[in-house]
């Protein structure tokens, strides 16, 4: 790898970028960053400009020379890079609030990663991600792909069973839980170690070993008494069951809320659809007010406001995951990569998202004990979801999206799915390629 780095920000339009850009910034000691190269499509080039003006402005502020291009040309940005953060979010917010918006329509919970919602993102995105690791074969073979693009773990999967890239998929979720941990023990994180291991927004905490001993137990106590720091601050607040959480023996991440409280969730979403809109609507409205925030010329550092957003740690992720492999830090991180029987009875080249120890040449996951009998039988079935869902996604065959649905337990079956898919479709007909002769057969 060269000792002058060069990093290629796939979709740095994003309101997330100033967060990965802190955290480079963060490193300089560790990461020799020479070229940062921000690559946006058309419809993105105003707000990847602002996001450029912002970078210089904090990268001037560190005192740094750290050469940034601008370009809607992404094999310009990928030739020789290093590293390539993949954030782009294909169909835009207007997407995802089609999505949101069809998956209530009928009835289901609407998100962006879970249920119909996550299938539609999926689908769009997919193809996109493997366009872009044919240019990484041809153009840089030897880079990292860091992968925040949503869905994580489908696109991590389809990444390393299509393509021969070196991808890792990355979810600020564990380390939001992480550092809720560590306020609630007050202790370091460099002080324990927590073991987190499912799927992509599917993850239990299945071990926190402080000072030799295992105080997950001590960590549910404070959860229980309304001290839950482990959830992200843009979800609206809820609390677990308490013979849920203490029978289980683990720690769920906050979107299990969407499968243990579906019932629950589904009217606070329907509320809040007909009150201030999805969150899709309200992630818009706040990435208008943060963009101008960003076009402060004597703003130079990241704003405070953009932890309302959701990407909060998400340079904790990517950053330190970039570190690790550069330097060979070995370092404890929770990330989506090839399963290679660290859960037992899941396949050993699917993706899971599990603490690994990462290293020059990646992630080596960590085996994690059984899981109880129910917590399995969850994960396999989501799984299954997931396999299907990424082969719909490349192949455009309704037959494995419908069973791929019909597995989902947020999704409603019957009439109902048929006429949710094709709304879906039709919908997202221009970033659905692979589905196109289904409206051409209706």
């Amino acid at each position: 790898m060269n000792k002058q780095l060069k990093i290629a920000v796939i979709g740095a339009g994003s309101s997330y970028t100033p967060e990965l850009i802190e955290g480079l910034l963060k490193r300089k000691h560790e990461l020799p960053v020479a070229e940062l190269w921000l690559v946006d499509i058309e419809d993105g080039l105003e707000k990847v400009t602002i996001i450029a003006d912002l970078t210089r402005r904090m990268i001037q502020r560190e005192g740094l020379e750290i050469r940034v291009e601008v370009t809607l040309d992404r094999k310009a940005a990928l030739e020789n890079a290093d590293f390539i953060c993949s954030q782009f979010r294909a169909g835009c917010l207007d997407g995802r609030i089609r999505d949101e918006r069809i998956s209530l329509k009928y009835g289901m919970i609407g998100q962006e990663t879970n249920g119909l919602g996550g299938f539609a993102n999926a689908c769009r995105t997919i193809p996109v991600a493997l366009d872009i690791c044919r240019e990484i074969e041809q153009l840089c073979p030897d880079a990292w792909l860091l992968n925040f693009t949503n869905p994580s773990g489908m696109v991590t999967e389809a990444i390393l069973k299509h393509t021969n890239v070196k991808a890792v998929g990355l979810c600020n979720v564990p380390v939001i839980m992480q550092k809720g941990v560590a306020r609630l023990l007050n202790a370091d994180e460099n002080e324990f170690v927590m073991q987190v291991a499912g799927l992509n927004h599917l993850i239990w905490a299945r071990q926190i070993l402080h000072q030799g001993v295992d105080k997950l137990d001590i960590v549910v106590d404070e959860i229980l008494k309304g001290r839950d720091y482990l959830v992200p601050s843009n979800i609206p607040p809820f609390a677990w069951p308490e013979d849920l959480l203490r029978n289980m023996k683990m720690i769920p991440c906050a979107y299990l809320r969407y499968y243990y409280l579906s019932d629950d969730i589904m009217r606070q979403e329907m509320a809040e659809a007909d009150g201030e809109g999805t969150r899709g609507e309200v992630v818009k409205a706040m990435e208008r007010k943060l963009f101008d925030i960003y076009k402060n010329p004597s703003l130079n550092e990241k704003p405070k406001e953009l932890e309302k957003r959701g990407g909060q740690y998400y340079s904790e992720a990517a950053c330190e995951l970039m570190s690790s492999i550069y330097n060979d830090k070995r370092t404890i991180m929770h990330v989506n990569t090839r399963n290679n029987g660290a859960i037992n009875d899941l396949p050993d080249d699917c993706v899971v998202e599990v603490s690994s120890v990462i290293t020059k040449s990646g992630p080596l996951p960590l085996n994690v004990a059984p899981f109880p009998t129910d917590t399995l039988r969850m994960i396999q079935l989501m799984k299954e979801y997931e396999s299907l869902t990424v082969n719909a996604a490349v192949t455009g065959n309704l037959n494995d999206a419908k069973r791929a649905l019909i597995l989902n337990p947020i999704v409603n079956t019957g009439m109902v799915l048929d006429d949710a898919l094709m709304e879906t479709v039709r919908e997202n007909a221009a970033y659905l390629p692979q589905f196109q002769h289904l409206l051409n057969e209706n």
